[in-house]
């Protein structure tokens, strides 16, 4: 593999990718239709962000692709080294300073015409860089977003193991699809038993005097999760991962949710249970100034090295 390979001259500011072997303009990027990551979700992926030029938790992210990878069998010809300097200099290439990184594995297509088996299929790595995305918008945080609990049941984790990150998302996304029909932001899920879950995209918590709690089923194992229970450790919260019911939901003293893309994400209603006056509550808010301003002081960051495209992470 030429990790130095590119395309001369082009214009990366929209966002960097490497596929194929290559670094290219996102918007050159493309699978084959036949490539059963398109054609049967057989993909994994995962997601980190990089802020005022530095990736936050990357080794955490790079060991919960590796997870996936494994849970889905999927072996792309790269080492865990080469996968960190690609997505680096996907970043450098863009010169975002404030980016959503992806990295992402899919089954490819056959060697063998019509094959059916997934041995015969080579894996592919693809990453990209793009400028930084909230999943739910800083107008919508700063007033409380509102989430409506789906009538829709998230997918067994029987079927679909939750802490694998995957593009199934079809029972999320009828959820979405229901909270805008009735006027609400997004939604969250819950499990056939009754359980709360997760969002498309994002964790939930739970406030309860001092007590912040996160769902223990059904959910992706968010790295921002993880850094919000590390975070009530040093404001002496009780930060836990527990059952937790819809009436968990209705008696919060505050909901907020949590994702690579958006951080800390405070919520103000969840269907007619309206909390903290309507707005962000202060536990919420803590925690997300706290969060960021871990950030500017370097916590779990590795920099990237912008004026060294052939090693952008000289300066970790």
């Amino acid at each position: 593999m030429n990790m130095i390979e590119s395309i001369i001259g082009a214009d990366y500011s929209r966002g960097a990718a490497y596929i194929d072997g290559k670094f290219v303009p996102m918007s050159d990027a493309k699978i084959s239709i036949s490539d059963w990551g398109f054609t049967r979700s057989d993909v994994t992926y995962d997601v980190v962000h990089v802020k005022d030029g530095g990736f936050f938790r990357l080794e955490d992210h790079l060991d919960r692709f590796h997870r996936s990878l494994a849970g889905y069998r999927l072996a792309p010809a790269v080492t865990r080294d080469e996968m960190r300097t690609i997505l680096a200099r996907c970043v450098a290439l863009s010169g975002l300073r404030d980016a959503f990184v992806a990295m992402l594995s899919t089954r490819g297509t056959a060697r063998i015409y019509g094959s059916r088996k997934p041995a015969d299929f080579d894996n592919t790595f693809i990453a990209y860089a793009c400028p930084w995305i909230d999943v739910i918008k800083p107008d919508v945080q700063e007033r409380g977003a509102h989430l409506l609990v789906a009538s829709i049941p998230r997918l067994s984790a029987q079927v679909q193991d939750p802490t694998f990150k995957n593009y199934s998302w079809r029972d999320l996304s009828r959820g979405v699809w229901e909270a805008h029909d009735e006027g609400f932001d997004t939604a969250v899920l819950l499990d056939a038993d009754g359980f709360l879950t997760e969002g498309p995209g994002f964790n939930v918590f739970v406030v309860k005097g001092k007590s912040v709690l996160t769902p223990d089923r059904g959910s992706l194992e968010g790295i921002t999760r993880r850094s919000v229970l590390e975070l009530c450790d040093e404001l002496g919260l009780d930060g836990r991962i527990a059952p937790l019911r819809f009436e968990d939901l209705m008696e919060a003293d505050e909901v907020f949710t949590t994702t690579t893309a958006g951080g800390v994400m405070p919520c103000a209603r969840v269907n007619g249970h309206i909390m903290s006056n309507d707005r962000p509550g202060p536990v919420s808010l803590e925690l997300k100034r706290l969060y960021w301003q871990k950030h500017r002081e370097g916590w779990h960051i590795t920099p990237v090295d912008y004026d060294n495209i052939d090693n952008p992470l000289s300066a970790k």
